[in-house]
């Protein structure tokens, strides 16, 4: 979804689809667990989206100003799937640590949570000043 005027919008829509991928990925980790030579893989993405969003760790304040920061490079973010070497490799050939795959896997549902919930918020201050609530009287 390409909101067209907000970039905050684009960023959180961003956001949402790259957790959904990821929670993908790790699904599928868990899924083989117990498949012989199975190699656990990981999304990259984190670094780059900070990156497209102008921010390392911290939040960067968004303005609205044509000369302000724009987060329209969100959408050519391209995450890739790269095998995930840290975890140990058992006697089967299997990297999947189930416990480690489950514990990112509900980090990544609150992160997609958290997204949710900032879009539905970002819409409803919209609505509001649409609305007779947020006009000029």
């Amino acid at each position: 979804m390409d909101s067209g005027f907000d970039s905050t919008i684009d960023a959180l829509n961003t956001s949402m689809n790259l957790r959904l991928i990821n929670q993908n990925v790790i699904s599928s980790n868990i899924a083989n667990a117990d498949t012989p030579e199975y190699k656990s893989q990981r999304l990259e993405f984190e670094q780059a989206f900070r990156e497209a969003i102008g921010t390392n760790e911290s939040l960067t304040p968004i303005g609205t100003d044509e000369r302000h920061l724009s987060l329209s490079t969100t959408r050519g973010i391209s995450p890739g799937v790269v095998e995930d070497t840290t975890d140990v490799e058992k006697l089967d050939g299997n990297t999947v640590n189930r416990s480690k795959e489950l514990v990112k896997l509900s980090e990544n549902q609150l992160l997609h949570e958290a997204s949710t919930e900032l879009l539905k918020k970002k819409l409803g201050m919209l609505k509001y000043s649409i609305s007779e609530g947020g006009g000029l009287k």
